[in-house]
């Protein structure tokens, strides 16, 4: 009687770091693309003079000059450049805060955080600039100075991940954060950490985008990890 010969199940490749890390970029795909846009722009400013890096970034700058005559292109165009070649940095707060808030929250939601966060904290900013040149409390120059960045909406971003937090998680996250960006607008009184508080705010206000969102308990994480490490 003749035997078939079945042939023994192909062996499971091991998934290498490519592959994880292609994974990881997956999850959060509107972060790492926009880690990317900075990457590239902030090998071009370190690669320019101080005098051409100050003409060059003013002209996308969200200063008073730029949202009065092309208040589009400088709020978008503001987000995707830095004053200094700061993208390892960015790199490690894109991945805790951006990355994070992005598989949270999908990548609609997330954009939409970080977006308005970036605009109406720019405005909220901006006004307070142009009420002090009208009112003669501040030089007029502060109408061409340069204000790019991405740390609007990074602020954004970080805020509305208080939500992500179970119980009083959610409060104690949120006071630490509130206390991060206030303390330096009561110390220096810029606009620019009053757009930071502005920011911060706004991304406390999209608590309705956490329902039905899972929600994290440090505690009981911490648990059932040394539960597991118990169990095997």
């Amino acid at each position: 009687m003749a035997q078939t010969l079945e042939r023994p199940p192909r062996a499971r490749r091991p998934r290498g770091v490519p592959h994880a890390v292609l994974a990881w970029v997956r999850s959060a795909p509107g972060t790492y693309l926009w880690l990317l846009v900075l990457a590239v722009t902030s090998l071009v400013v370190a690669r320019m003079d101080p005098h051409t890096l100050d003409w060059f970034l003013a002209a996308r700058s969200t200063n008073l000059e730029q949202l009065r005559s092309r208040p589009v292109h400088a709020l978008v165009a503001s987000a995707l450049w830095t004053e200094t070649s700061g993208w390892p940095l960015y790199a490690v707060l894109f991945t805790l805060f951006h990355a994070n808030a992005e598989r949270w929250l999908g990548t609609a939601r997330w954009l939409i955080v970080a977006a308005t966060a970036h605009v109406l904290a720019t405005l909220v900013s901006e006004g307070v600039v142009a009420w002090g040149i009208a009112h003669g409390t501040l030089r007029r120059s502060m109408a061409d100075t340069v204000d790019v960045g991405v740390s609007y909406a990074l602020a954004g971003v970080v805020a509305v991940l208080a939500h992500r937090f179970a119980g009083g998680w959610r409060w104690l996250y949120g006071g630490g954060v509130l206390l991060c960006y206030l303390v330096p607008l009561l110390v220096s009184h810029t606009f620019t950490d009053l757009g930071h508080v502005s920011a911060a705010l706004i991304g406390f206000a999209f608590a309705p985008f956490a329902h039905g969102r899972p929600r994290w308990d440090p505690r009981r994480a911490l648990r059932r990890r040394r539960s597991r490490r118990a169990g095997g």
